[in-house]
């Protein structure tokens, strides 16, 4: 996965597969972790709930996430702020 310290923020590399039965993190793909998110891609509805996830896994504020990148496209990446990147690090790996 690939989490990486940018100045004073965390970039995170997410593969998003939107239309799910369910919302949840699916694992490891590649360099990217992997999530499922029951919403459809329209109207920014499947970023909001990837956003909303991170932010219950990582245990921080939803205004600390933002999507830096890949609006429209399955990748994307997440910019994280308020935690080290040792911290976001654990927490991610103690989800299943």
């Amino acid at each position: 996965m690939n989490l990486v310290q940018k100045g004073d923020a965390l970039l995170l590399q997410v593969k998003v597969v939107p239309n799910s039965s369910r919302t949840q993190i699916a694992g490891i793909l590649g360099d990217a972790l992997k999530i499922k998110v029951a919403q459809p891609p329209e109207d920014g509805r499947a970023n909001e709930a990837v956003l909303k996830l991170l932010a219950e896994m990582l245990g921080i504020p939803g205004a600390n996430l933002a999507l830096v990148a890949g609006h429209t496209r399955p990748r994307k990446t997440v910019q994280i702020r308020g935690l080290t990147l040792q911290t976001a690090r654990e927490r991610l790996a103690t989800k299943p």
